[in-house]
């Protein structure tokens, strides 16, 4: 039970490694199963910090899109394609 409230809290704290495993694990599995990943996580980095005696280090919520930069892209582009369009990408000079 202490559990699952950490980890609903953790779903609601913006910018976080947490928050963005559990929006990406909701949209394929459901809450509930998103939230007992995310409870998984927890106790998993908890493990971690005791056996290591270290603290946490959060990896941010953008984690994800900068692991692999080009799947973000990717994976619009197919969306359009079976959509029906067709999609042409010009990359921008100097982008910030």
């Amino acid at each position: 039970m202490p559990w699952g409230i950490a980890a609903m809290g953790a779903a609601r704290t913006n910018g976080t490694y947490l928050q963005a495993r559990y929006r990406r694990l909701t949209s394929r599995h459901g809450v509930m199963k998103a939230l007992v990943a995310v409870e998984h996580s927890i106790i998993t980095a908890i493990w971690h910090m005791l056996t290591t005696n270290s603290p946490y280090h959060d990896l941010g919520g953008a984690y994800f899109a900068q692991r692999d930069p080009e799947r973000s892209p990717r994976r619009t582009i197919t969306q359009l394609n079976q959509l029906g369009f067709t999609v042409t990408l010009n990359p921008i000079g100097n982008a910030a």
